[in-house]
């Protein structure tokens, strides 16, 4: 099983859930729905998923060198 490394961006009030550095390895077959878990945020805590710039869902399958980046639910007028 080779570490895929990936770049992970948590914004907002997920900031303090963002690995060190904004960099991990992740094993391959890994979805976004699994990192979510991984980095411990709540699922119902991530509202908007990207990656490398395009909006996915949970069951995106990640890939080497993807740049992952993750908004909660942001209130305000």
């Amino acid at each position: 099983m080779n570490a895929m490394p990936i770049t992970v961006n948590c914004f907002a009030t997920l900031a303090p859930y963002s690995p060190p550095g904004g960099q991990m390895d992740i094993a391959p077959g890994m979805t976004a729905g699994k990192l979510v878990d991984l980095l411990g945020i709540p699922r119902d805590g991530v509202k908007i998923l990207f990656v490398n710039g395009l909006r996915v869902d949970l069951d995106t399958p990640l890939k080497d060198g993807d740049r992952v980046g993750m908004f909660p639910a942001v209130a305000g007028g």
